[in-house]
């Protein structure tokens, strides 16, 4: 059984910007996600971001200005009665990446560390290859959303090396996998 269902942030549960946000009013919900994330929570579930925030270590924010984004973002899952187990954040831009920054699994292994669920009890969910191949390393389930830039990486393919892989639409229809109820 899944215990711990990691959700990449940007394209996954709120939607993706051109740009990097910067400013909590960029803080969109991708539809249903309020509401995949509290099936979740009632399924007993624990539901944690694992993100890549280049803008940080590219200087476009700092971590209070990260951090009242992401009390935004609990502020609009709260109001459709879902919350967050955590948010774990990775600030490296790439040309400085650590072993948490995606695709390597450091994030991942950190939050099955601090809620005690093992690879085969853990799913990542993301909207690009990145996540997949973090959660290849870290041993989890993978499945892509085709929201945010999922969709562009399902049309073209994965490669092998990825799979399995589940594919589906958004956060709700990859909950409902989960859940057994899709």
């Amino acid at each position: 059984m899944t215990k711990l269902v990691l959700l990449d942030r940007d394209g996954v549960v709120n939607v993706e910007r051109p740009h990097y946000i910067t400013d909590p009013g960029d803080v969109e919900l991708v539809p249903g996600a309020g509401l995949a994330i509290r099936r979740l929570n009632a399924a007993g579930r624990r539901a944690v971001i694992v993100t890549n925030q280049s803008a940080v270590g590219r200087g476009l924010i700092d971590m209070v200005g990260l951090e009242r984004i992401h009390d935004r973002l609990r502020a609009l899952l709260a109001a459709e009665g879902a919350q967050l187990d955590g948010v774990i954040v990775c600030p490296d831009p790439p040309w400085a990446a650590t072993v948490r920054r995606k695709p390597a699994p450091g994030m991942l292994l950190e939050a099955m560390a601090a809620h005690a669920a093992g690879p085969a009890e853990t799913a990542m969910i993301g909207d690009d290859v990145k996540d997949l191949e973090a959660a290849c390393a870290a041993g989890c389930r993978r499945i892509l959303v085709k929201t945010g830039k999922g969709a562009g990486f399902a049309a073209h393919g994965l490669v092998p090396t990825l799979e399995p892989v589940a594919i589906v639409d958004d956060l709700a229809a990859a909950v409902a996998l989960l859940l057994g109820s899709r």
